[in-house]
């Protein structure tokens, strides 16, 4: 069974809000969970502290048992200083896509 750390989409149509959960990879974005870890509401400012909230606790455990991180929680988990991010780089994102496919071609 693998295990992620991934959101879990709640709210309203145009007002999202989302649940941070530990499910089975194999279960539907929104279906059936382990346990809840945490919410994050992207409406709210960046600087306001009930954007997010995680219980840092829970999340180590389960980082310890195996539990893989999607992106966007290897992001909250980077600034809060769990677990680190690797920087991407992608050089091709500045060349305009027609010169892109023309290179390839």
């Amino acid at each position: 069974m693998s295990v992620v750390l991934r959101m879990s989409r709640a709210g309203t149509k145009k007002r999202p809000f989302y649940h941070i959960v530990v499910a089975d990879s194999r279960f539907p974005r929104d279906g059936r969970f382990i346990e809840r870890l945490g919410y994050y509401n992207p409406l709210l400012p960046k600087d306001n502290a009930d954007r997010l909230k995680l219980d840092l606790d829970k999340v180590k455990a389960w980082l310890a048992k195996g539990a893989q991180p999607s992106d966007r929680i290897l992001r909250f988990l980077d600034a809060a200083g769990v677990a680190k991010r690797e920087a991407r780089n992608n050089p091709q994102k500045a060349v305009p896509r027609k010169e892109r496919k023309a290179a390839t071609a």
